[in-house]
């Protein structure tokens, strides 16, 4: 599904990434450890196309992404790509179904669809009876399965997540792993995922070591 050739990246005079070489299979969840600095959230912003290598190139399904503008890598995210991160980027005006829905009414789908499917999702995540409740008048956990319904909302082909669970105790980063491969087994969800939580990184199918701008490991 996707592979990343010789990914390099720099900023000034720190090189980040040194000759990236990795490839995520269908339905694969993929963690990727290391300590601060090793080059993992570049790692994943590059996959993800929030940013661009300045060598290299990425691969979704056989086609080069690398070289697309500006427009047209942002509807390409749209349509394939799902993001959850350690904060959960609620917009605190809207309830959680709305902010679900955000990402397909930007893709142009119809109001009435949106909805049906984005309280399917909250349903499949057990937040059916937290629809119609904003951000401020739900828990932290709560707010993460809002941000993993609206990274859904879309029917991604693979879904990145940076630290998902830094931000939560330990039940709630549990729940939110166990989450991640119930929507594996249910909807075929790929997941490469940033993490130092121990526990999900040997939960993964294979877990990807990085250190100093380099993939030591691949188990």
């Amino acid at each position: 599904m996707l592979q990343a050739i010789n990914i390099h990246k720099s900023y000034h005079a720190l090189n980040v990434l040194k000759g990236i070489d990795l490839t995520i299979e269908k339905s694969e969840i993929v963690s990727i450890v290391g300590s601060s600095g090793a080059g993992k959230s570049t790692l994943l912003h590059i996959l993800g196309t929030l940013d661009s290598p300045d060598s290299g190139e990425v691969l979704f399904d056989g086609e080069s992404v690398t070289s697309l503008g500006r427009n047209d890598l942002a509807r390409f995210r749209n349509r394939h790509i799902g993001f959850i991160f350690q904060f959960h980027n609620l917009l605190p005006e809207f309830t959680a179904l709305e902010n679900v829905c955000l990402p397909a009414y930007l893709a142009g789908r119809s109001e009435k669809e949106v909805r049906v499917r984005a309280r399917e999702l909250l349903g499949m995540l057990n937040m059916e009876s937290r629809a119609d409740h904003k951000p401020s008048e739900m828990s932290g956990g709560e707010q993460q399965r809002v941000s993993v319904a609206r990274a859904l909302i879309n029917s991604p082909e693979i879904i990145f997540a940076d630290e998902p669970s830094g931000n939560l105790d330990t039940k709630n980063a549990q729940e939110l792993h166990q989450v991640f491969f119930l929507l594996r087994k249910e909807l075929g969800q790929t997941f490469v995922i940033v993490t130092h939580n121990d526990q999900l990184a040997e939960m993964a199918d294979r877990k990807i070591i990085m250190r100093d701008g380099r993939i030591l490991v691949g188990e």
